[in-house]
């Protein structure tokens, strides 16, 4: 049986740093099966396999936050999938969030506006194999991103192992 276990933000990522001061912070960890991957190649894979009830929500939140002038960010799974991955470089678009950190055991993704910054990285580690974790931080700046979270935490709650389980259990 495949599990996901809610765990702490992995000590040794790049993105435990970025914990002082967040207004949300999770993590999910999984031993996958689909072998030794670098670590924005599991976020690709993972991105590629984004549900559709999710790209529903997506569209939905895109419609709803434009009355609030929070930008539409598309889909999770819109990635060039004809990019290598060694053609990725930090700075460089991922889908909708912006490569901040990569190295082989771990890549952060980022997206910013006016009212929070959310981080997402995807770490493996080294000393476990096959072990992932998955862990969001977002820092929030105004009333309108503590609203948005308000909405968006519990979802996010659902989505992550969802879109894990999908992900993991795909024979691609």
């Amino acid at each position: 049986m495949f599990t996901i276990n809610k765990v702490n933000v992995p000590i040794r990522s790049e993105i435990f740093k970025s914990l002082k001061g967040a207004y949300y912070a999770d993590s999910y960890a999984f031993c996958s099966n689909k072998g030794d991957r670098v670590a924005l190649q599991v976020w690709l894979d993972h991105a590629s396999k984004t549900p559709a009830w999710v790209n529903f929500l997506m569209a939905t939140r895109n419609k709803v936050v434009s009355i609030f002038g929070l930008k539409n960010i598309g889909h999770l799974g819109d990635i060039d999938t004809k990019k290598l991955i060694s053609d990725y470089k930090v700075g460089d678009k991922v889908g909708i969030f912006t490569l901040l950190f990569l190295s082989d055991s771990e890549a952060i993704l980022i997206d910013s506006d006016k009212h929070l910054d959310v981080k997402i990285s995807l770490y493996t580690h080294r000393e476990k194999a096959h072990l992932v974790s998955i862990s969001t931080v977002v820092h929030v700046h105004n009333f309108m991103g503590k609203l948005y979270m308000f909405f968006v935490a519990p979802m996010h709650k659902l989505i992550v192992p969802s879109a894990i389980k999908r992900a993991e259990s795909s024979d691609s």
